[in-house]
């Protein structure tokens, strides 16, 4: 039986909740701000919060000087590449470990999630090495490759969760009734795991696009996406608050949109499997 929570309890944990969102939100609404101020407001101390004069001067400076819309176009296309192609690896991955396990699954899956605790500076020397000898270095192709790498651990373990959840009778009935492989694995797992493929699609976008370390090191101008286009804004002469501010929020404008939209099956997917 479950036990009786008292108003007043409630009403705690919901302040405590609403104060500990806003304190994580605070970071990114001061950054949307800034980007109204001019550069002196911007740098003003004691700060302003609300009582400065907004301009969208910023805002045209950065439209002025840079290529928005490549930028935004190129962390469309790595995010949205690497997500279908890990895909496209993780479906059969997790199918095998869910369905065909062995005694060996879950120390292989305990491994993989293990690899996202490595420093990515470690491997970074070989990583780029190859990308010189590939041909692969400030290319799109090579950046879809490798956010599809890094997460792909996250991918299989998310689909591997799911995939547990889907009685096993169901895939056996379809074999009893002439589904080959392909078929059970395209028209009745897939179809089933529908919620689950894309809450981690989305997860999995968001990650890719956030992705900063990579793609600074790997890009240059062709392939260069937004966490390069904010990057452009630190110069050596000194930051320029408000400009950099400007830029950072039409960065992370669109997968905040995004975020906002589906946070509904990106709760559901990032609590599936959990205790109820």
């Amino acid at each position: 039986m479950a036990r009786a929570v008292t108003p007043q309890r409630k009403l705690i944990n919901t302040g405590l909740a609403w104060a500990i969102g806003l304190l994580i939100f605070f970071p990114i609404l001061w950054t949307i701000l800034t980007s109204f101020k001019t550069e002196a407001q911007a740098i003003a101390s004691p700060p302003i919060f609300l009582g400065f004069d907004w301009t969208l001067e910023n805002y045209g400076v950065v439209m002025e000087r840079s290529n928005y819309a490549r930028f935004l176009w190129n962390s469309v296309l790595i995010a949205g590449g690497s997500t279908i192609l890990g895909l496209i690896v993780a479906i059969p991955a997790a199918w095998s470990m869910a369905f065909v396990p062995s005694h060996r699954t879950k120390d292989i899956l305990l491994w993989m999630l293990s690899t996202k605790m490595l420093p990515a500076v470690g491997v970074l020397y070989p990583i780029y090495l190859l990308f010189i000898q590939l041909g692969l270095l400030d290319s799109r192709a090579g950046l879809v490759i490798v956010m599809m790498l890094i997460n792909l651990p996250i991918i299989v373990w998310m689909l591997y969760t799911y995939f547990r959840e889907i009685p096993v009778e169901i895939l056996e009935a379809a074999r009893m009734d002439g589904a080959t492989l392909r078929e059970e694995v395209l028209y009745i797992l897939t179809p089933m795991a529908i919620p689950g493929i894309a809450s981690t699609m989305l997860l999995n976008f968001i990650l890719a696009w956030n992705e900063a370390f990579w793609t600074l090191n790997l890009t240059a101008v062709n392939a260069a996406p937004l966490t390069a286009f904010i990057a452009s804004y630190s110069s050596p002469e000194g930051l320029f608050f408000a400009k950099l501010s400007a830029a950072s929020t039409m960065a992370i404008a669109p997968i905040l949109i995004l975020g906002w939209f589906s946070q509904k099956q990106l709760v559901r997917g990032l609590t599936f499997g959990a205790v109820k």
